[in-house]
């Protein structure tokens, strides 16, 4: 099983970025589907944007246009680019992985197996 390690979170204003990591180790990148994931206090986890092995992104509505998935296989690493920040985006962000999930499943949080310990993601107006 995969092992995830999210960083990169922080404290900005409304309309500025960041830029989240999700280091991997014990399976590359780009054999895996992957998934962003975030949670807010009182709610459930919700997909943000995952990516399957062969490169197919699914957004949330919430996000598309302003998030981008990508990964690097040279540093093993994928990456949540977040610009136009709001403070709904406000969240603890998890990073998940597995072999193999359905394009369908791809926002479905009962889909992955490995997931990191999350980082905290905090916008103000």
């Amino acid at each position: 099983q995969v092992q995830l390690v999210e960083s990169g979170g922080g404290s900005v204003g409304a309309g500025w970025s960041l830029r989240l990591s999700c280091l991997a180790s014990g399976d590359t990148v780009n054999t895996l589907a992957m998934c962003w994931f975030r949670q807010d206090s009182g709610k459930a986890r919700r997909g943000v944007v995952g990516i399957t092995v062969v490169g197919s992104t699914a957004y949330a509505d919430s996000v598309k246009g302003r998030f981008t998935i990508s990964r690097d296989n040279n540093n093993n690493t994928l990456y949540l680019q977040m610009t136009s920040l709001k403070p709904e985006d406000s969240a603890m962000y998890f990073c998940a992985a597995d072999k193999w999930v359905p394009f369908s499943r791809l926002l479905d949080s009962s889909a992955y197996v490995s997931w990191g310990q999350g980082t905290q993601v905090t916008v103000s107006s």
